[in-house]
């Protein structure tokens, strides 16, 4: 179906001299093949976040039409899903550069603000005990709580040229630290971090530490890779194992751990604009945070409308 594109000036879809209004981008016009080919997401779930985002996103405006939450959450998704030029991103859905600018970093807040909503160790003991269940039915790894490791995400310069968000690579990044289930919905991430931090510090620093430490460790533990310490809540692999024992440790271990680098690859593949393919993030190192933790938001809704990326 075709779809009219118009790119306008400004915010509002407003009469000139001698012209009629310009109807923008609507929802009921296009297939649920377009939507999922150039959003990202099939109808269903756009409207969950229409329901889930509309009242933060209609703020009272001076003006007579702002930009409706729905096509606010159509210029986010395209932007997220597609890690493509605003500009073409915007020209799909009738706003400029401009408003696709806003409409990204209004949906973003949105969705930081409702981090905690969705991503979030669970509390209840029956909850906690499936969890353990399902990480066990992996590779018989008995107590596990989730499985944690740390990926970079590229960014721009700051203006500073802070030599802190510099990594191993040479390349300016946030370290972002993220723990899942065996489903790997996310129940932790720390999407603020400066590259140049190694994973075993921003482990150190990073409040799931003290959550484990004051709350958790008591339940069970998580499991991390190499490139952590051993800790009382965390199980890493023996660097040189000896008895058979230990070789099925690790590789119970291997396999298990396994559960966040598909979860991690399932994020980028998801959402273009965090794999480096299409470029940086060219925002500050907070709002390219935002935008990160507004992804993994999304990531964990979407597995909850049992959106698979993979299937």
């Amino acid at each position: 179906m075709a779809v009219p594109i118009a790119v306008l000036d400004c915010d509002l879809l407003l009469y000139g001299r001698g012209h009629r209004t310009l109807d923008r981008f609507k929802l009921e016009d296009v297939t649920d093949e377009y939507l999922v080919s150039t959003y990202g997401f099939p109808r269903q779930f756009i409207c969950y976040l229409v329901d889930l985002l509309g009242a933060t996103l209609s703020r009272p405006t001076q003006r007579s039409r702002a930009i409706s939450p729905e096509t606010q959450i159509l210029a986010a998704l395209g932007f997220y899903t597609s890690g493509s030029f605003q500009t073409r991103m915007g020209d799909a859905i009738g706003i400029s550069q401009a408003s696709m600018s806003r409409c990204v970093a209004n949906v973003t807040e949105a969705l930081v603000e409702r981090a905690s909503q969705f991503i979030h160790f669970p509390k209840d003991e029956a909850t906690v005990q499936t969890l353990k269940e399902d990480f066990y039915g992996l590779a018989g790894m008995p107590g596990v709580l989730g499985v944690v490791d740390c990926t970079h995400v590229a960014i721009k310069a700051p203006n500073a040229e802070d030599l802190s968000y510099v990594n191993r690579k040479g390349l300016h990044s946030l370290n972002c630290l993220m723990v899942c289930d065996s489903r790997g919905v996310l129940l932790s991430a720390e999407t603020h971090w400066p590259g140049s931090l190694p994973d075993c510090a921003v482990l150190e620093q990073a409040a799931l530490t003290s959550q484990f430490e004051t709350e958790l460790h008591k339940d069970g533990w998580l499991l991390g890779d190499s490139s952590f310490l051993l800790r009382t809540w965390l199980m890493t692999p023996l660097h040189i194992p000896e008895t058979p024992a230990e070789y099925r440790y690790n590789m119970a271990h291997s396999a298990t751990h396994n559960v966040i680098e598909r979860t991690f690859r399932t994020i980028r593949s998801r959402f273009r604009c965090l794999d480096g393919s299409k470029g940086t993030l060219q925002y500050s190192p907070e709002k390219s945070s935002h935008i990160i933790l507004a992804c993994c938001v999304l990531h964990n809704i979407s597995l909850q409308h049992g959106l698979d990326v993979w299937s």
